[in-house]
């Protein structure tokens, strides 16, 4: 039962919290430079970056450089994307749910409750991600890229609220990076980090997190615990 906790709208962030994605993101980055001639970043500052509407995460991983070169960056970056998804170009991994996910996932489709996505990915490659898992349906908001400003604006947050009728104080965002927990608190959520990520739990504490959760069944643990007692 769910009616001990006030939450009616969980909003995922995707790569680094449903799914472990690094492997395919850090590749086409490399692939990406390549075209254009410069050394790979690191796997780790593109770790860090996960999450950012990709013009702005390309250009924190490459300051030096000016808009046209982000911009053909995040173009060689996405179409490098849709061959690896299409299968014609080397190097695509799985992205596998993390371990868990699926259970909660299943465990919140109940009908008093929605769920949503706010991700820097864009729609499509959303979809794509969740019909791959035959999670599509289960989602009631997804808020990507192409439609929203990025992560930490909390434009995200605020259209699935809008989307679904729920006010902040009923909406739960989970996310993996400092960014998604600036999110969740510019918007009036409740923000609770995910340890299995890309960012360091510490640097969640830090982003505010109301909690910090190691496993996905201790959700609605955590949620209980926040939740005010009569």
């Amino acid at each position: 039962m769910l009616t001990d906790i006030p939450h009616r709208l969980f909003v995922f962030d995707c790569d680094g919290t449903l799914v472990d994605s690094q492997h395919n993101i850090v590749a086409a980055m490399a692939a990406a430079w390549a075209r254009h001639d410069l050394p790979a970043p690191l796997a780790g500052d593109v770790r860090r970056i996960v999450g950012l509407t990709l013009e702005i995460a390309i250009a924190r991983l490459l300051p030096e450089a000016d808009d046209a070169k982000h911009r053909a960056l995040a173009a060689a970056y996405r179409e490098i994307v849709h061959d690896l998804r299409m299968g014609s170009a080397q190097g695509i991994a799985e992205e596998p749910l993390f371990p868990g996910i699926l259970e909660l996932i299943e465990g919140l489709a109940v009908p008093e409750i929605f769920l949503g996505v706010a991700t820097g990915k864009n729609l499509r490659g959303l979809e794509h991600t969740l019909a791959v898992h035959g999670l599509r349906d289960r989602f009631h908001t997804l808020q990507t890229a192409d439609l929203c400003r990025s992560k930490p604006d909390p434009e995200m947050v605020l259209r699935a609220m809008t989307e679904t009728g729920v006010e902040a104080s009923a909406t739960v965002v989970i996310g993996d990076t400092s960014f998604d927990i600036e999110m969740a608190r510019s918007a009036g959520a409740t923000a609770i980090g995910v340890a299995w990520g890309y960012h360091e739990v510490a640097e969640l504490a830090k982003a505010g997190a109301h909690a910090i959760i190691h496993q996905p069944a201790d959700l609605l643990v955590e949620l209980r615990r926040l939740a005010p007692t009569a």
